[in-house]
This record gives C-alpha cells, structure tokens and sequence, in this order.
C-alpha cells in the first residue's frame, strides 16, 4: 500500500541497504514549515508554466491574429518560431536569475519570476492583431515571449532546488517531482481552457477573442504565487551556506569550470524529456486538429486526459526513485522513447481519430512521467548548493532551448520537408539516444550529500 503525502515529506533514516527508509520523528513547527515551502513553491510554479504553456496550445489562433498568410501552414510555423523564440531566453533568464538566486536565495529569485511572467502574460492577452497595429503587433508579441522565456528560464531551477533543499534525505525523489507534478497541473489547466473554449465557440470567435481568456486568466492567478511565495523562509541547504560563507562569488564562472561535466550531463539528461513533452503535449494537438482533421474540442480534451495520466504518476516515480535510484527509472523511460515514439506517431497518423490521439498522448504520457518524476532530484543532486541553482538552470535551459522549444516547429518542418506525417518520431528518438548515452555514462546520485 502506498505511504501518504505527509509521510513522504518526513524524513528518512537509512535502512539496512543503505539507502533512507522509514520515516523519523520530526517537530511539529518544522514539518509545518516543511509543507507551507513545497506547497508555495508548486503553486508558483503552477501559475508560472501555466502562464508559458498556453502560448502553445493556441498557437493556431495566435498565428492567425498576428502572422496572416495564404497558407495555415506557414502561419502556424510562425507562430511555433515566436513559441520557441521564448526559449531562446531561457539560457539567459537560468544565467542571471540562477546566479540571482545562489547569491541571494531562492525565494527571492522565485519571487521574482513570478512578477516577471505575470506582466509578460498580460501584455500578451491585450496586444491588438496584426489587422490593428500592422508589424508592432508580431513585434510586441516577441517581446513578451522574451520576457516569459526569461521567467521559466530562472524558474525552473530555481523550483527545483528550492523543493530538493527542503527535501530530507531519502524523499528528495519525491519532494523534487512536485515541481513537475504542479507543471502537470499547468498542462491539465491550460488543455482543459482551450478544450472549453473551443467547445464554447466557434472558429471565428477563438480567432477574435477567445485565445485571449487564458492569458488573461493567468495574470489573475499570479498574485497568488507571489504571496504564497513572499511567506516563506529560505531552504535549510542555503541558510547553512550562507552561515559558513560558503555563497558563491561568481556562480556562473564556477559552474561552468569546476562543474562543467556535471552540467553538460544535466544537459543531456534533460534532453529527452523535453522533446517528448513539447512534441506529444504541445505540437500534437494543433498538428491533430489543423491537419488531421481531428476537431479541436476532442484534440484539447485529449490532451487534458494525457495531462491527468501525467499529474497522477509523475509523483509516484519520483517516489519509485527514492527506492530503487534516479537511473533506473529514467533509463526505462529513455529506452521506451527510443522503442515506442515511431509506433505512437504511426498509431495517430493511422489512425486520426479521438481515440486514435487518446492512446497516443496517454501512452506517451507515461513515459515523461517516468522520467519527469526524478529529473529535479537527479538534477539537483549533481551539484553543490553553492552553484546549484544557476548550474541546473543552465544546463536544463540549454536543453529546453536548443531541442525543447523548438520541437514544434521541428516537427511541423520535418512534415513538410519529408510529406512523412510520422517523421516527428525521428526527432524523438534522436532525443531520446543523447539521454541514454548521458545516462550509461553517469553515476547514480541518488541521495548524494547536498552540502
């Protein structure tokens, strides 16, 4: 039978392998604490992906409003080119606000991201169409992908040290997957409005107004998160740094020197499950939808349901690593892209159906769950607090930036290119071989010391 919640979130004692078990008593006040942290950091996280997410999933309505053209093709590749033009800020937000973030702390680096995408997501929701304000109008939009790309970029690994520093030892595993349990919320939250929406309305009310309600949405949830996030004290891994002044000067120049092969594996660890995320989550429902011919209310509601298989296990195998190690579940779900991406593609493209895209996205579901369950654990346990968040952040963003955010526009040029609907899978397992590889060639850091 499987532990509660509150269990997980105690502390470990080690067992007779080795490796932290039964939970040990704990004060009331500092489990209280404990719980106020990690339940702040993934509400934060929750409105900060959902705010970056939905971007995505109205890409179709967006490309029309702000790139006409003849072809729906290309305004869609234009609109997936500005989604992943974000991305190309996340190296740069994961430099400065992770660097931020090991001097200063945490929270307030969190703190910081979430104003920073509130205000980014706001102005997208009212930025007038191309039809209005002629060029400034695509040009307005880029900026704030900018400016979002620049948030997640600081964010993500700043929530995934925040969650494992607050992690006792044997529940890190656990603990670090609630940040991507709360990105699966997002997911869940943002397929679900446009599901809604497009069940709501017709085609022509979505491209005139519609795509705007969960932009406008998200800025509504953000004073939440900041507050949430203001009442928190900072981790116990960077409170003891900063007693022994052990902070570092320059954490940038210290990751990338001293820690520079721990980042390049952080790299490659990240790649797969990004690809596999963006490509099955972000760019097959707007692929199914406008190209298909699958409608877009049954393509949303689809995508929510993979959402769901994803929320659900993605804490199980975080807590499934604390158990068995953060290798051996990211290799089954490595190994399974590398088998199962082409069959999935071929299953929908056969298949272009309702259920034909359920059992797609469900099945690929899975196997992110199996490996964004350990990914901020192992992550964070590459490095020393003193680098931590700028090292993960660097490495992570990299990864999203380079084959992450432009797996939509990868795929959708691969169709064109190819006239392979299918040929999105190649991209996949190409993802999926560089993870592998990185992960044959690491040691397992499971509970590795965090100081």
């Amino acid at each position: 039978m499987s532990r509660p919640a509150a269990d997980l979130l105690a502390p470990g004692r080690p067992d007779a392998s080795g490796r932290s078990g039964a939970a040990a008593p704990e004060g009331a006040e500092a489990a209280a604490v404990r719980r106020r942290a990690v339940l702040s950091c993934a509400v934060g996280n929750f409105v900060e992906l959902f705010d970056f997410l939905i971007f995505g999933l109205f890409a179709a309505q967006i490309g029309q409003n702000f790139f006409p053209a003849g072809d729906p093709v290309v305004s869609l590749l234009s609109a997936f080119a500005t989604y992943g033009v974000g991305f190309v800020m996340r190296p740069v937000g994961a430099v400065v606000i992770g660097a931020y973030g090991d001097r200063r702390g945490r929270k307030e680096a969190l703190i910081l991201t979430v104003g920073l995408m509130a205000g980014a997501t706001a102005l997208t929701g009212l930025i007038p169409s191309y039809d209005t304000l002629g060029v400034w109008a695509p040009l307005l939009l880029v900026a704030c992908r900018l400016v979002q790309g620049f948030s997640t970029g600081g964010e993500w690994g700043g929530a995934a040290a925040f969650l494992v520093e607050y992690a006792p030892p044997g529940r890190r595993g656990f603990v670090g997957s609630l940040q991507q349990f709360s990105v699966g919320l997002a997911l869940l939250a943002g397929t679900l409005t446009a599901a809604a929406l497009n069940a709501a309305l017709d085609p022509a009310q979505m491209t005139a107004w519609g795509w705007r309600v969960p932009f406008l949405l998200g800025v509504v949830l953000a004073p939440i998160g900041l507050y949430l996030r203001s009442r928190v004290a900072e981790t116990p891994a960077f409170g003891r740094a900063l007693s022994a002044r052990q902070v570092s000067a320059a954490p940038l120049r210290e990751a990338l020197t001293t820690y520079r092969r721990p980042v390049l594996a952080a790299f490659g660890l990240s790649v797969v499950g990004t690809v596999g995320n963006y490509t099955f989550n972000i760019f097959l429902p707007s692929f199914a939808a406008g190209q298909l011919g699958i409608p877009a209310g049954t393509a949303y509601a689809s995508s929510a349901a993979a959402a769901v298989i994803l929320t659900a296990l993605t804490p199980a195998a975080g807590a499934l690593s604390d158990r068995v190690g953060r290798k051996a579940v990211l290799l089954v779900s490595a190994v399974g892209y590398v088998v199962l991406a082409y069959p999935l593609m071929r299953l929908v493209v056969d298949h272009p159906t309702g259920l034909g895209l359920a059992a797609t996205q469900g099945l690929a579901a899975v196997l992110l769950a199996l490996y964004a369950g350990p990914l901020c654990a192992v992550l964070s346990e590459l490095f020393p607090t003193r680098v931590r968040a700028t090292a993960l952040s660097v490495g992570y963003s990299l990864a999203v930036t380079l084959f992450g955010g432009f797996a939509p526009f990868v795929a959708t040029f691969l169709i064109r290119a190819t006239g392979a609907p299918v040929s999105p899978a190649l991209f996949v397992i190409a993802a999926a071989l560089i993870s592998t590889v990185t992960l044959l060639l690491i040691e397992d850091p499971t509970d590795a010391p965090l100081d």
